[in-house]
């Protein structure tokens, strides 16, 4: 293990020291406090905007990793080039976030070219937020019928988005994409003028059935996470008889006054989740996280792209032109136990990471899954000590840590870990590459070195959980999607379409679809047999 001194950024929307943490686990890791700072985000891993330092030398991570390759392990080093290919963050957020979606891998290749000092790297950011107290979120857009409400019951909203693109959008009888799209740019792009009008009106008509109640926002489920799309549903109401949309509205306003994300908030879901339960999102979806604190990790990048609840640039026109407009709720997580007992892992269908949870009581031990690829350690909670008991050689690694709360450490590839507890229960998070990758990669070496068909190697697939996607992840929504995994140890490219399968390793999501899988070689040569698709069932 290599342990390591990470850095807390400090973004507006972060949480005051005191009640941050971000700022209580820096500081456990050995870093000054500014009490008169918020803090927002703690960086675990080699972005160089923040990058982690070695503990015992303070030079990079990234730079022990290029002088020490083999951690990183040779399916790892084939895919992802010698450079870790996750991101981990604990977030603390206080405020909204901006409305955001992250770019896929060609629009972050043009962005970062065009504009190097907004996008500073050329990569995608799927990612997955995993609650650690209760958590709020705008996510995806909301189902048809919902959106077509807040147009008939929020006139501000419709006045902004225009008579027209209002108009086609309420004649949609289902998903419309084309719609959805033309209203959705028509608010975000409105006169700024016109929406600070609105805006003003939306408050002055909300403020008298909203009196004295400010905080508002979904409310929290006992044990289930509560996803609440369009104009608040009208389900669920607050103390001043307003709907969550409506609350949030306010909130929103008090926040970034007469901004147009207080009106975009009714296109989009709203997420509560409690602790323990994640969220993801791919590329191209729009976003804002709004409170709470949470676990995050993402492909290695900080490419975002605003448009709204910001004072930063925003670039409106690119973030329209981007998005997706999938309609639907999105998956929560809830973790899946891990082999070992006391751990969880949330798995993502993105094949550059998953978080896994360990929890091991006060006095005893746990052996952790060994991982093909790297991982990043956190401890959150309680003190011990991990031992490796296997793994890579290299300068400034450690067989056995002492740890704490605010503890981190990179662990090479293939490395078994015993954790101990000491004194009281321990909590140890972990960053590690998604092992769905692995499967599969090592599905399709098999097939290549006994010269399988590659249309049989779906039964495999099948028996795995998902991978990168190139669209919209897991549900399916009754749609189809493109599903893409590189694997560039055997120079394979396998795409699948349509296919959504399950986290728990049981059933495809969409059961009445077929799905085609075909692979191609280095060469482009087809490579399934007869060198035509194959139908799955």
């Amino acid at each position: 293990m290599l342990p390591l001194r990470c850095s807390a950024q400090n973004y507006e929307w972060g949480r005051p020291a005191a009640s941050s943490e971000v700022a209580k686990l820096a500081q456990a890791n050995g870093n000054t406090i500014d009490e008169s700072k918020t803090f927002a985000e703690l960086w675990m891993g080699t972005h160089p905007n923040c990058p982690a330092l070695v503990a015992s030398t303070s030079g990079t991570l990234q730079q022990w990793i290029e002088e020490h390759p083999e951690s990183l392990g040779l399916t790892v080093q084939k895919r992802f080039g010698v450079q870790l290919p996750f991101l981990f963050k604990v977030l603390s957020v206080n405020k909204a976030l901006s409305i955001q979606s992250h770019p896929d891998k060609q629009l972050a290749e043009r962005l970062h070219k065009e504009y190097p000092k907004m996008y500073p790297d050329d990569n995608h950011k799927p990612e997955m937020a995993l609650a650690l107290t209760d958590f709020e979120a705008l996510c995806g857009f909301a189902r048809q019928e919902e959106v077509a409400e807040a147009l008939r019951g929020v006139p501000e909203l419709a006045q902004c988005v225009g008579e027209e693109a209002t108009a086609a959008l309420l004649r949609a009888r289902g998903p419309d994409k084309q719609a959805l799209k033309t209203a959705f740019t028509a608010l975000m792009t409105a006169d700024p003028d016109k929406v600070a009008a609105a805006v003003d009106s939306l408050v002055g008509r909300l403020g008298a059935a909203h009196e004295g109640d400010t905080n508002g926002g979904a409310a929290h489920g006992n044990d289930k996470a509560h996803v609440n799309g369009g104009a608040g549903s009208q389900q669920q109401h607050h103390a001043g008889g307003l709907a969550a949309k409506e609350a949030l509205a306010l909130r929103l306003n008090s926040q970034y006054p007469r901004d147009v994300g207080v009106l975009s908030c009714f296109f989009l879901n709203l997420v509560s989740l409690r602790a323990g339960q994640a969220i993801y999102l791919a590329a191209n979806e729009p976003h804002a996280y709004l409170s709470g604190e949470l676990m995050e990790c993402m492909a290695a990048s900080d490419n975002v792209i605003r448009a709204g609840l910001t004072p930063k640039f925003k670039h409106t026109q690119v973030l329209c032109e981007s998005l997706t407009y999938e309609q639907g709720l999105p998956e929560v997580l809830e973790g899946s136990p891990s082999e070992v007992q006391g751990a969880v892992v949330y798995r993502p269908p993105f094949e550059e990471f998953e978080i896994r949870k360990a929890t091991v009581p006060a006095g005893s031990s746990l052996q952790l899954p060994v991982s093909p690829g790297p991982m990043i350690l956190l401890v959150q909670h309680g003190a011990g000590s991990v031992q490796a008991e296997a793994g890579v050689s290299g300068t400034g690694l450690q067989r056995e840590v002492q740890v704490g709360r605010g503890s981190i450490a990179f662990v090479p590839a293939a490395t078994q870990l015993l954790v101990s507890a000491q004194g009281e229960d321990l909590t140890l998070w972990a960053a590690a590459v998604n092992s769905t990758f692995f499967q599969l990669h090592d599905a399709l070496g098999a097939a290549a070195q006994q010269h399988v068909p590659a249309a049989t190697v779906a039964d495999e697939v099948r028996g795995v959980e998902r991978i990168h996607d190139v669209g919209r992840p897991g549900g399916c929504f009754g749609k189809r999607f493109q599903l893409q995994a590189l694997v560039m140890g055997f120079g394979y490219k396998l795409q699948l379409h349509g296919l959504a399968i399950s986290a728990n390793n049981s059933q495809l999501p969409c059961p009445t679809s077929q799905y085609h899988l075909s692979a191609h070689g280095p060469s482009g040569a087809d490579c399934t047999s007869g060198g035509s698709e194959r139908a799955v069932s």
